[in-house]
């Protein structure tokens, strides 16, 4: 597999076996705005990347649950922040808004997500933990996968494909990074009302973790 992708990578798709394939639909020139990630309910059920591939909305609101799944379990393993592992779960979403589920293997960018949010939350966890942990729960009915991926040829493989997973990820998401999320105001709230202890703040804080 070649270590450089040719042409713009944001038109690539990436595969879980790490081959990659041109994409039919150029993407619009990335507007860096944050108004650019709002999307109207038509636009997201309707008119989707995935939609045109002939993924039907059902299937890929369970794509969408199961890499939120993923990326919550790939989290704790890991010991993030809460944070990082949202921030992961908005990387993917707005990724796959813009690529389809059809050339783009989920669980390897839901992997390059985690790896760009820890970096971007500062909460960074070195690639190899990244590789080894999601290897794990991607295999985990294979009780041979913990000893296969710390084979040099297999891991040199997986990190092979992060990275140009990395690449694809950034240049979709046009490399705006910028994520602003509700923790903070709500922790404030939480405060100002003294609802700390009431079953209201749980029910907040589980409203503003749901992927």
């Amino acid at each position: 597999m070649a270590g450089l992708l040719p042409g713009d990578p944001s038109q690539l798709g990436i595969t879980e076996s790490g081959t990659y394939t041109l994409a039919h639909a150029k993407l619009e020139e990335p507007d860096h705005s944050s108004s650019n990630w709002y999307f109207g309910r038509k636009d997201i059920e309707e008119n989707s990347p995935s939609r045109k591939d002939g993924i039907d909305l059902k299937k890929e609101t369970y794509f969408r649950k199961s890499y939120c799944t993923f990326l919550q379990d790939l989290g704790m393993r890991l010991k993030v922040p809460q944070v990082t592992i949202a921030t992961a779960i908005i990387f993917c979403h707005r990724f796959f808004l813009r690529q389809s589920h059809a050339k783009n293997d989920r669980r390897t960018i839901a992997t390059v997500c985690m790896f760009l949010a820890g970096k971007v939350e500062e909460t960074p966890r070195p690639l190899k933990d990244v590789i080894l942990v999601s290897y794990e729960i991607c295999n985990k009915k294979d009780p041979a996968a913990i000893q296969r991926i710390k084979q040099k040829d297999v891991y040199e493989q997986q990190k092979e494909l992060i990275l140009l997973g990395e690449r694809v990820v950034l240049a979709t998401l046009g490399f705006d990074l910028n994520v602003h999320h509700p923790y903070k105001p709500l922790v404030a709230a939480i405060k100002k009302f003294k609802v700390a202890q009431n079953a209201l703040a749980q029910v907040a804080w589980n409203f503003v973790n749901d992927g």
